[in-house]
Order: structure tokens, then C-alpha cells, then sequence
């Protein structure tokens, strides 16, 4: 529950710290609201749609969905100062929308798995808290690096912090499957 904590804590901060400047990105690259108004549709439908296709595979590929959430925020954080056009802007849509659908899907199902009835309560406390303290850093933070450096810089900073949080799934997988592995061997000796 610790490394899930901490990488989605990671996420929450990469994405607070663009999330405001991002938009503003969007529009002055759209040069009306309506086109902004278009991407950000491109983002919420993509994900709405992607929800569906990996539902019945979650139980089984959650963690792999987790890691490959971040993988393909960091690579569309690397592209975005790059795009000087409306029509990639929509494909980085697209696959944010779909990352945005592997994570929200991911993190609930391993919330759940990492809890158990009747004791969700304080894990989901902790969850949302460090998350939540996560986002408010991650507004002041951007506020202030974009002072100082530039967009670019910010879009940078946010894919070292998703590919951060890439590592931190990764280590959460590594660490369960060392449980599974000892749980696995105890009830071998039990049985034997």
C-alpha cells in the first residue's frame, strides 16, 4: 500500500503541476475555446471509451496498466513542447485519455486489492491525503517554476516525476511478488 501511495502520489503532483499551465498551452496553441474545448473532449470520450476495452482485463494486468499509465504521460509530457500543431495536440489527447483510463481503473482495483473489508477506511484515509496534499504542492511548485523557467521546462520537470512514479509501481510489483512468493512457499511447508 506504501509504493501505491507513493506513486500515485508522484502522478497527482506531475499532473497538478501542469494541469493549469497545460491549459493554458492548449489555448493559446488552439487559439479559441472551442478547439480547446474539442481537445479536452478528445481526452474525456478517449478515456470513457478505453475504460470499456480494459475492464475485463484489470483484474489481471492492473499493475502492468499502472506502469504503462505513466509511461505514456512521460512521453506525452517529453512531446508537448515539441507539437506546433492543433492536429497532434488531439492525438496527445488521445493517449492521455487512455492513460488517464489505465490509471483511474489501476488504482482503484489495486486500492481494493491492497485493502480488505472493513479495513479500507484508514488505507483510503491515508491514500486520499497524500495525494490530495500532493496536488495543493504541485499548483504552488508549478506556479513557481514557471516563473522562473519556461512551459517547456515544466513539461520536463512533470515526465521525470511520471517516470518517477513508473519506478514506484515497478518496485510495488517486485515487493508483491516477493510476498506471493513466501506466501506461497509457508503454506508448501504447511501442507508438507
Amino acid at each position: 500500500m506504501r509504493w501505491l501511495i507513493r506513486s500515485q502520489s508522484m502522478v497527482t503532483l506531475a499532473a497538478g503541476m501542469i494541469y493549469p499551465y497545460y491549459l493554458l498551452f492548449l489555448k493559446n496553441l488552439g487559439n479559441s475555446y472551442s478547439k480547446y474545448g474539442l481537445a479536452f473532449a478528445v481526452f474525456t470520450i478517449s478515456s470513457a471509451i478505453v475504460s470499456q476495452w480494459l475492464a475485463p482485463r484489470l483484474d489481471k494486468h492492473s499493475t502492468k496498466m499502472l506502469m504503462a499509465s505513466s509511461l505514456g504521460m512521460m512521453a506525452a509530457m517529453l512531446a508537448f513542447p515539441w507539437v506546433m500543431s492543433y492536429g497532434w495536440i488531439l492525438v496527445l489527447q488521445l493517449l492521455m485519455g487512455i492513460c488517464n483510463a489505465m490509471q483511474k481503473m489501476s488504482e482503484r482495483q489495486l486500492l481494493a486489492d491492497h485493502t480488505v473489508t472493513g479495513g479500507r477506511g484508514i488505507a483510503i484515509g491515508s491514500y486520499h491525503f497524500w495525494t490530495t496534499v500532493a496536488s495543493g504542492i504541485a499548483v504552488v511548485l508549478g506556479g513557481y517554476l514557471i516563473d522562473w523557467l519556461t512551459i517547456n521546462v515544466l513539461f520536463y520537470v512533470s515526465a521525470l516525476i511520471y517516470g518517477a512514479s513508473t519506478w514506484a509501481v515497478w518496485r510495488m510489483q517486485k515487493a508483491g511478488l516477493r510476498t506471493e512468493a513466501v506466501h506461497s512457499q509457508k503454506v508448501e511447508t504447511v501442507n508438507s
